[in-house]
């Protein structure tokens, strides 16, 4: 194995001189720092992960938090758009990723704060997680830096997406289209699902209309089957909505398929708009009106604001960070003439 004194010999240079080099330290030319690290590349040195722990009283392996009950994974188009992101952010500033194990099957299983330790992580990125799990709760109450997402908790950075603003620009841009009877079908309990019938609430009590309770159901986060099964239920009501608007793109295309299963057209029919705005959406025809979520800024921020919290916490400011989308218009909302 090349050590540092292998390479100071090759150099002609004291072995502190090697390990300020490797370690960019200041106190050394910029052209010595260069020739160091091109001889170490070419005798196949490689830093000691370990050696580098004890020294810096860092691991430099940040753990992330995903525990996503809809059984899409990494495939989640919102999500996975917000952790490609955050391990880009993260490598570039010289971290690694981890992701926590949630699998309570095995016997020996760690919960997630004895994970943390165990693995000496330097912070962990709570992307999705059941807040009412102990273990998780355990996690936010521990000396540890965390940052959430999609989540405010008590002393803790949180990076949020703007789901009033977005309701409240998907509704207004309906609204505008001459439409009245906007039916929601919504997702499981949550802050991001309190935030978006909160808005659709006050949407309504601003235009001085009466909400139609019965237009409110509970569906699932990307759950095309229910979604689909709650679009066919709306579409035999009394009196239909004229406009449905989905918890995300992916659960709209459910509802699209119900909704030409009866032999219906969108929009000329019936209207519909999802959230998110994941890549598949702008491929449908006609393209969704949805809100897409700024994913790129808002896992980049958490990544920034995590290892904040673990290079300077006396400096960092434990507030919540709120990240603004865009509205895309897209084909799927119809103008009705009043």
């Amino acid at each position: 194995m090349v050590s540092m004194k292998d390479i100071a010999a090759a150099c002609g240079v004291s072995v502190a001189t090697v390990s300020k080099a490797i370690n960019d330290h200041n106190d050394i030319g910029t052209e010595t720092k260069e020739k160091i690290r091109r001889t170490a590349k070419a005798l196949g040195y490689y830093p000691n992960s370990s050696a580098r722990a004890l020294k810096t009283n860092r691991t430099y392996n940040l753990g992330v938090l995903y525990k996503e009950e809809s059984g899409s994974g990494l495939t989640h188009g919102y999500f996975s758009g917000v952790l490609e992101s955050f391990r880009n952010a993260a490598e570039n500033a010289g971290y690694d990723i981890t992701f926590l194990s949630n699998s309570k099957k095995r016997k020996d299983r760690m919960s997630y704060l004895e994970h943390t330790l165990y693995r000496g992580m330097d912070g962990v990125l709570i992307a999705v997680a059941d807040y009412g799990d102990a273990e998780v709760v355990e996690l936010l109450s521990s000396a540890l830096p965390v940052v959430t997402v999609d989540y405010v908790y008590q002393g803790r950075i949180s990076v949020l997406s703007d789901n009033i603003a977005g309701m409240e620009a998907l509704l207004s841009y309906i609204y505008g289209q001459g439409h009245r009877e906007i039916a929601y079908i919504y997702g499981e309990d949550s802050m991001v699902t309190t935030n978006r019938l909160s808005a659709y609430y006050r949407f309504y009590g601003k235009k001085n209309l009466a909400v139609r309770e019965v237009f409110l159901q509970r569906g699932r986060y990307r759950d095309s089957y229910t979604a689909g099964r709650i679009t066919g239920w709306l579409l035999e009501q009394p009196q239909p909505p004229t406009c449905i608007l989905y918890a995300d793109d992916f659960s709209a295309i459910g509802g699209m398929n119900v909704i030409r299963s009866r032999g219906l057209r969108i929009p000329q029919d019936i209207s519909i708009a999802g959230y998110d705005g994941i890549a598949m959406a702008s491929q449908l025809t006609p393209q969704l009106a949805t809100y897409r979520q700024d994913t790129t800024g808002i896992g980049s921020l958490a990544a920034k604001q995590l290892i904040s919290l673990i290079e300077n916490p006396k400096a960092t400011p434990i507030c919540q960070h709120v990240m603004s989308g865009e509205l895309v218009v897209g084909g799927s909302v119809a103008k009705i003439v009043l």
